[in-house]
């Protein structure tokens, strides 16, 4: 089964939210939704949110689902500004989300109420869970590795592995963060890989290597053959000394504390706006 899949680029962070919807139904889910935030002024933009608002009540389509990967550290996520636009829509992300809660919640001053234990989203996904939308099954694949929290989203024949992994020429993503683990990675990517070839696969982030446009969709043959950290034939260790000597080299997110401390609470921006 093939769902429609929309990307939309937040163009700051480098970002694709999708908007991916059944066909037979019109249900839809929204995937890694962000919002603007301009750190400097501490204000927020709704404008890429509207976007997904807008494109989806074009088509008809009813949001059920507002789906994140894991608790990105680059963007602040526009689930809680949504769920204003779609209060019928249920929130969802990796029951790891409760670790990165338990890890990260001493190191930004949070509400008094804040509790880790996910209790901020409506849904806490456990490896291989599957619920339907629409007449489409979506699978949840846990691939922690990036974070303890990061699952991808199989929905009929697309895949959606959140920051796990990049479009080949981008490889994968950072390990260093509290959790994070290269080897559990690579074998995160190795499950996405024993999917079928002809899965298309919607990536999260593209910076455009070398150049090149922007992209946001290749498959899992293209991956298993030409991804420049994890293609076929490439030994876990030598995929970890890799990950860890270019981990080393980077520098932290530069929306981190305000992106870390919204998405804890599932989205809630209110904290960030100006007195």
């Amino acid at each position: 089964m093939r769902p429609e899949v929309l990307p939309f680029l937040h163009a700051p962070s480098n970002t694709f939210s999708y908007l991916v919807a059944d066909p037979a139904t019109g249900e839809a889910a929204v995937i890694d939704p962000a919002l603007d935030f301009d750190p400097a002024t501490g204000e927020v933009g709704t404008a890429p949110a509207k976007a997904l608002v807008d494109a989806a009540a074009a088509h008809g389509w009813q949001v059920r689902w507002l789906l994140e990967t894991h608790a990105h550290a680059d963007h602040v996520s526009a689930a809680q500004w949504l769920r204003q636009a779609w209060p019928q829509a249920r929130l969802g992300i990796g029951a790891g989300i409760v670790q990165v809660q338990q890890a990260f919640a001493p190191r930004y001053r949070l509400p008094a109420d804040f509790r880790a234990d996910g209790s901020q989203f409506d849904a806490l996904f456990a490896d291989d869970e599957r619920f339907m939308l629409g007449t489409l099954e979506v699978r949840v694949i846990a691939v922690p590795g990036h974070t303890p929290d990061s699952v991808a989203y199989l929905i009929g024949d697309a895949l959606f592995p959140g920051d796990s992994i990049f479009m080949p020429d981008g490889g994968t993503a950072r390990c260093d963060f509290p959790g994070g683990d290269a080897g559990q990675l690579f074998a995160s990517i190795q499950r996405l890989f024993a999917l079928p070839g002809d899965t298309r696969m919607f990536i999260c982030h593209d910076y455009g290597p070398n150049g090149r446009a922007l992209a946001h969709s290749t498959c899992v043959a293209d991956q298993q053959r030409d991804n420049i950290h994890v293609q076929h034939g490439i030994a876990q260790a030598d995929f970890v000394a890799r990950r860890q000597a270019r981990d080393a080299t980077l520098a932290e997110p530069k929306l981190m504390g305000p992106a870390v401390k919204a998405n804890l609470q599932g989205g809630r921006y209110e904290d960030l706006l100006p007195l």
